[in-house]
């Protein structure tokens, strides 16, 4: 009887702790790169999710053209070879198939055109701005500004590996050559509009969760805009050539509460440049907090399972 009355627990239990280990494979590489990941890196909004979508259709089609071209080539090699056809024919044109060939080829590109035109429109409709955020690419840095929040500006620079232990000490992770020492930071649920520009050669300003990547050239300005949906740091890298260091020049964003971009902001507005860390610190730390809990309750799900 008893047994009877703990098995429901026992199942719900076993329930949860699977769901969270589906969970820790499908947020692999979320925001960074992650060991032996293939594909891109989870989404975050939903332009990154369309180019994931359209994406895995052109692969699809991609393949699907490999395997019937392969088995076009084989039934040649097989069937048209001197010893299988010493007789060829002399047949030079088919009205059929080159009508099949001019065809379908056309049906395929519009197949690929409609999502792909579809795509384009959806990241180039900005919708209306909750935050400007104007990044700057430098040799080899980045500077930010918040033009409709006080005009405050920061420069981010890559953490060296002394920088890198101490918040690693403090419980933040800060992966190598992509932790910064200012982070951008930006409110979660809401939209904001990056202008983007350079002030001595071409940078490109990239965050692959966001499905952003546009050149920063030296006296123009180019946009994006993203709307992310989960809270978190997410990286990227300048994907220009763009000097010596321009593997040294990484991107970091952290989305927070809403609440907590406010304090921030504040805090930044008045100068309080120590405040503001602390209250990043904080969000980081929190964060951190709930990646190591979900992380124990996907260790003893593993364990459960495998006894």
């Amino acid at each position: 009887m008893k047994l009877w009355k703990t098995a429901p627990k026992s199942i719900a239990l076993g329930a949860l702790m699977a769901a969270l280990a589906g969970a820790s494979v499908a947020m692999a590489g979320t925001g960074q790169p992650s060991d032996w990941q293939l594909g891109m890196q989870n989404p975050v909004t939903d332009i990154a999710e369309q180019i994931i979508q359209f994406h895995d259709m052109v692969n699809v089609i991609i393949i699907a053209i490999t395997i019937f071209v392969f088995i076009l080539l084989a039934i040649v090699i097989f069937k048209f070879n001197e010893n299988a056809n010493p007789t060829p024919s002399k047949t030079t044109h088919h009205t059929g198939l080159e009508v099949a060939w001019t065809i379908i080829p056309v049906f395929i590109l519009i197949i690929i055109a409609v999502p792909s035109f579809k795509l384009l429109f959806a990241q180039y409709t900005y919708p209306k701005a909750d935050v400007t955020l104007k990044a700057t690419g430098n040799q080899w840095n980045w500077t930010y500004q918040y033009p409709d929040h006080g005009g405050f500006n920061f420069t981010s620079i890559m953490l060296n590996d002394s920088e890198r232990d101490a918040l690693i000490k403090k419980g933040i992770p800060a992966p190598r050559l992509l932790a910064v020492d200012n982070e951008v930071v930006v409110p979660v649920n809401q939209v904001v509009h990056v202008i983007v520009t350079a002030s001595d050669v071409i940078h490109n300003w990239t965050v692959p969760s966001f499905g952003s990547k546009v050149d920063a050239v030296p006296g123009r300005t180019t946009a994006t805009w993203f709307k992310a949906k989960q809270e978190g740091v997410f990286y990227g890298q300048c994907s220009e050539l763009c000097g010596k260091d321009h593997a040294f020049m990484p991107i970091a964003v952290r989305v927070v509460k809403p609440e907590v971009f406010a304090q921030w902001s504040e805090a930044m507005k008045s100068r309080n440049r120590r405040r503001a860390k602390e209250i990043i610190e904080k969000a980081a730390l929190e964060h951190a907090g709930a990646k190591v809990a979900v992380e124990e309750l996907q260790g003893a799900g593993q364990v459960a399972s495998n006894k």
